[in-house]
This record gives structure tokens, C-alpha cells and sequence, in this order.
């Protein structure tokens, strides 16, 4: 790992409802724009900052432009009538309460917690259920840092935006590193913890270290052999791993990780390739790469965003020039504005194969698309003919129940399903792939819990 040299260093500027007029680019926006930004970012969380507005969105190109509708809420993310109500009431200069019953009567309708995070996903240690953690893979854990539960920049699509409300009560947290390693102990299957959040990396270099060093030092926790960091930072604010007071600090971190023996996995949210081509985010990547961790890619199909095959193939070629390893690519999550960025699966399949079969090996390490879903990662392979009629063929890539994993099942044919449970089984014998028609005590024979909780990453 290089030492940083870059003088003086770029602060980070956050941009949020409060202070967004005051940038340069406020004013050269559409009223129309203007004003849909300012309703909607009372209902769904908003944040920027001034990297993605100066280096990342091109002014030129609005309302189209895709870094643009990645961080800038707009008004078809809600329901018109929705939309309208909310928009009256700021032009009627409404009570706060008011305003404030509207805004929590639509966030309830739009799944804050989608695939049973709150309802299924909270595992117990000594018959105690520990917030902030998540366990529904038996090989993953995910752990969700009190001091990491912001982002560099909201992204307008994402499927934790109950995190950002201020909301107690939809909030996954934790303070306490000791539950996580009781837990980690009483549970030698698991093999991955992933830090996830918010961003981890919003944290300074010492916090981070207290939740990951006692890993490295415990032990008792050998088995755990790979640790992940999902972060957004590598795009939104690149600045983290080259420039910040503190970034040497978490290269440090990082090469300690891997000289425990370790796989460090830094799970880069990468949603366009436009994220990949700054000389800051070059030296990013080549910083981190330096530490010996892996940065994989990974991103839903977003409408408005990336719904176009030229720019995965482009972001995928970009991102394995650099060294990066193409992961996953998710279907958006049935959470939110889904509406307003979500396709067919059968579209996002042909732009998942399109993007696909235009590429070298190299970066046929991607899986996809692939639904986050309450059973567990739906991959989607494709329509297909069959006896019984013309069909979707799907398989589990991770699954509540792991004998499922990998066995081809079939739902009948749906050119505008765009979510598992919009699908229907093809026969009675696809039906037990669905988790009402689940034996539960084969999940039990295998150790995998319904109260146990999810890798959604």
C-alpha cells in the first residue's frame, strides 16, 4: 500500500434538502424538477454531495441523465395522487403534523422492509433477539454498524431507504461487537460476515477497526474465513481510500484483514460505468487492490438508470480492466419507488443476456439477474418451451432451504412479472419451490431457521 500524497485534500460536501439551492446547479434546473425534488425528499430520503454533482452527473443531459436519476428524487417516484397531496399541502404551507401523517401513510405502503427482514430475519443469541444482525444463509452473516447507517449519497432506487427516515422502529443497528462475536462463536457454519449498512465506510478508520479487529484477534473464530464491506463509497466518494485524513488508516485495516489469511471482499456498488472513469476513482481502486482485497461489482437493473445492455457490457469491461470482478446483477427489489425503475423480469434477462454474450470470460464471473426474494436469490435463467406450455425457468443461487440450491424449476410465463411472488408455478411439481408449500422440517434437518435472517447482498 502506496502512502497517500494528494495536498491539499478535497472535503467532503454533503448536499441534502437544507443546502441544495445553494449549489451552482439549483438554479439551472426546471421548476418542475425543482419542486419535485423538494416533495418527494420529505418522503424518501435524499443526499448527495458535491463529487457526484461536480464529477459525476452531466448538466446537460436532464432529466436523462443516469448519475442524475441515481441520487435526485423525482416526482413519478410516487403515485400521482400521493405525489399531488404532498405537493398541496407544502404549496398550502401545511402544519408540520400534517404533512408528517401524509408522509408516513405512503412510506407504510411502500414495503419498507422487503423479504422479511423484520418478521424473519433477526437471529437470537442466548434467546435473544440482536438487532443490527442478520442470518439467513447458513454461511453469511450480515452486520449492520450503529456508526455506519448514512451514505456518502443516497441512491434513489435503494432498498434500505427505511435506514435514512430518522424511523427507530425500521432501523437495523448495532453498537455492540460482542453480540456479534457470541454469536459468530455459537455458529461455526458461518464462513462470511458482511458489514453492510448505510455505507461501513462512512465510519472513520478507528471505528471500523473496533467492529473488525476482534475478529482477526478472536481464536475461537478461525472459521470465519472471509470478511466482506458492501459500500458505495468506491463510487460516490472515492476520496475515502486516497485522500481522506484517515485513508492510509483503512488500507492499513485492510492489509491486516488479508494477512490474517483472509479473503477481503469489498463489495462495490457500481451502478454506471460513468462511476468507474474518474482519476480518483482509479486510484481508489488501485489503492484498495494494493491492500491484496477484491472489489467485486454489483447493481440492480434500474429503468431510467442502466436499462440498456451497451452499459453493463461497458461497466463490466471498464471495471475487469481495472482489475474488478463482476458479481451480480439484481432484479430491484419490490420496495419503495419500484414502480418507477422497475422492468419485466423477461426485459431484464434479454438485457442481462445481451450484455453478457458480448463479453470474454473474464467477466462471465457476473450472476444474474437475480431476485433478492424472501426464500432466498432467485436467479432467473430464462423463458423457455416446454411440454406444459411456454415457461420461465428459475433456480436458487442461495436459499433458506440449501437443498434447493441449483435445481431448475419453472413458472408459468409472465411478460410483465417484474417479482417472485408475481410468478406462479408452472405444475405441482415446481409448487414446492415456492416457501408456503415448504416442509419445514427439512428446514430444520438442515439448520436453516424461518427466524433467521437474510444476505440480501
Amino acid at each position: 500500500m502506496i502512502q497517500s500524497t494528494q495536498n491539499p485534500a478535497p472535503k467532503f460536501q454533503a448536499v441534502t434538502r437544507s443546502n441544495v439551492e445553494k449549489t451552482h446547479q439549483w438554479a439551472s434546473l426546471d421548476p418542475e424538477l425543482r419542486e419535485g425534488i423538494e416533495v418527494l425528499s420529505l418522503v424518501l430520503p435524499f443526499r448527495t454531495n458535491k463529487y457526484v454533482m461536480d464529477e459525476l452527473i452531466d448538466w446537460n443531459n436532464l432529466p436523462n441523465d443516469p448519475i442524475f436519476n441515481l441520487v435526485f428524487p423525482r416526482s413519478g417516484m410516487l403515485e400521482e395522487d400521493e405525489f399531488n397531496e404532498v405537493r398541496d399541502l407544502v404549496r398550502s404551507e401545511a402544519g408540520k403534523p400534517e404533512i408528517n401523517a401524509a408522509v408516513e401513510r405512503i412510506r407504510n405502503r411502500l414495503n419498507p422492509h422487503p423479504a422479511g427482514q423484520m418478521t424473519h430475519n433477526v437471529p437470537q443469541v442466548d434467546g435473544e433477539p440482536v438487532p443490527g444482525l442478520q442470518h439467513k444463509y447458513r454461511e453469511t452473516v450480515l452486520f449492520f454498524p450503529a456508526h455506519g447507517q448514512t451514505c456518502h449519497a443516497y441512491c434513489t432506487f435503494c432498498f434500505r431507504w427505511a435506514q435514512f427516515i430518522g424511523d427507530e422502529d425500521l432501523k437495523f443497528a448495532n453498537k455492540e461487537v460482542d453480540q456479534l462475536l457470541r454469536y459468530l462463536r455459537q455458529h461455526p457454519e458461518v464462513s462470511d460476515v458482511l458489514f453492510t449498512g448505510g455505507d461501513p465506510m462512512v465510519m472513520k478508520s478507528k471505528v471500523l477497526e473496533r467492529y473488525i479487529r476482534p475478529i482477526l484477534e478472536d481464536p475461537e473464530l478461525e472459521h470465519i474465513r472471509t470478511i466482506r464491506i458492501g459500500t458505495k463509497s468506491v463510487a460516490y466518494w472515492p476520496q475515502r481510500y486516497v485522500s481522506d485524513a484517515d485513508a492510509d488508516d483503512v488500507l492499513r485495516l485492510f492489509e491486516d484483514v488479508v494477512k490474517s489469511g483472509r479473503t477481503l471482499g469489498i463489495m462495490g456498488h457500481y451502478s454506471h460505468g460513468v462511476e468507474l472513469k474518474t482519476d480518483v476513482s482509479r486510484e481508489a481502486i488501485r489503492r484498495i487492490r494494493s491492500t491484496g482485497a477484491n472489489i467485486r461489482m454489483q447493481s440492480p437493473v434500474i429503468r431510467h438508470v442502466n436499462d440498456d445492455a451497451a452499459i453493463w457490457k461497458d461497466m463490466w469491461r471498464e471495471g475487469a480492466d481495472q482489475g474488478l470482478i463482476p458479481y451480480y446483477m439484481f432484479v430491484e427489489r419490490d420496495t419503495g419507488p419500484k414502480k418507477w425503475f422497475e422492468l419485466p423480469l423477461v426485459n431484464v434477462w434479454n438485457i442481462f443476456r445481451e450484455a453478457y454474450r458480448n463479453l470474454s470470460g473474464i467477466c462471465r464471473t457476473v450472476r444474474g439477474p437475480s431476485m433478492s426474494a424472501f426464500p432466498g436469490k432467485v436467479h432467473v435463467l430464462g423463458p423457455v418451451d416446454l411440454a406444459g406450455g411456454k415457461a420461465l425457468a428459475l433456480e436458487y443461487l442461495q436459499c433458506r432451504n440449501p437443498e434447493m440450491v441449483r435445481r431448475p424449476f419453472f413458472a408459468k410465463y409472465s411478460a410483465t412479472a417484474s417479482w417472485f411472488d408475481e410468478l406462479e408455478p408452472l405444475t405441482e411439481a415446481d409448487a414446492k419451490f415456492w416457501p408456503g408449500n415448504w416442509d419445514s422440517d427439512s428446514l430444520s434437518e438442515e439448520g436453516i431457521q424461518l427466524t433467521v435472517s437474510s444476505s440480501d447482498e
